[in-house]
């Protein structure tokens, strides 16, 4: 399986779809990152000699798929993060949950604590010494296999926000189970997915809006005909908003 796929790409930035597995930044393991990947990518397309300018603007958790933004220049990394701390990039996941939440659609708020040395985060209800507010919208999108497909969309970018807050109602990512789940998917991953991002360029002043396609097994494909983007809904009387 290929380390990533480019969905979009400029002088200033590119947008992969990344595999779930491979770190976005180089950690304790050593690891080859996704970084490194699309660096050998850049230099081999554009035939670029030495080293080659690259930085995430943000980042997805190892087990986690889906869409990396990646700046090329220096200025479309700076521009590109003042989007991020503006919160002007919107960014849509999809999650595969066992427990369907009571509410069809609702927004949760919690305050949350990493613990560093663990790297694992609790959620709180209410404020507590250290801790950030993290906020997100969700709504299911339907039901296969006696599990569920959530789409989320966070407010804030809080480490492991969506698997955190998700679990914290009940609603545990399959496969994930630093925050409950039962037992592992066979590949290590968990099922969030990073689905889909929109923003205005940064350098262009365009709008940009980037899909990236679930990773190629059974389990997600399934999904596939949920997409509302498609219109492909199943025929669920939950699904009614």
């Amino acid at each position: 399986m290929k380390d990533f796929h480019v969905v979009y790409e400029d002088n200033h930035i590119i947008v992969v779809n990344k595999r779930a597995g491979i770190l976005v930044q180089g950690d304790s393991t050593g690891d080859r990152t996704l970084t490194d990947a699309v660096k050998d990518y850049i230099k081999k397309e554009y035939g670029k000699p030495g080293d080659v300018f690259l930085h995430p603007v943000h980042r997805l958790d190892r087990p986690v798929s889906g869409l990396v933004i990646f700046a090329r220049t220096s200025k479309g990394l700076e521009r590109m993060m003042e989007l991020f701390r503006k919160r002007e990039v919107q960014k849509t996941y999809w999650a595969v949950v066992k427990r369907r939440p009571k509410e069809l659609k609702g927004k949760l708020t919690h305050w949350l604590v990493k613990d560093e040395v663990k790297n694992v985060t609790t959620a709180h209800d209410e404020e507590v010494k250290g801790s950030q507010k993290a906020e997100l919208h969700y709504k299911v999108l339907g039901e296969i296999n006696k599990h569920y497909l959530l789409e989320v969309e966070p407010i804030t970018g809080r480490p492991h926000q969506i698997r955190v807050q998700l679990a914290s109602m009940g609603s545990i990512i399959r496969g994930d189970l630093k925050y409950g789940y039962d037992k592992p998917n066979a590949d290590g991953s968990i099922n969030l997915h990073a689905r889909r991002l929109y923003f205005i360029h940064p350098v262009k002043k365009e709008p940009i809006i980037c899909k990236g396609a679930v990773p190629p097994n059974a389990f997600w494909e399934e999904f596939l005909e949920l997409d509302p983007d498609d219109f492909k809904q199943k025929n669920l009387d939950y699904l009614h908003e």
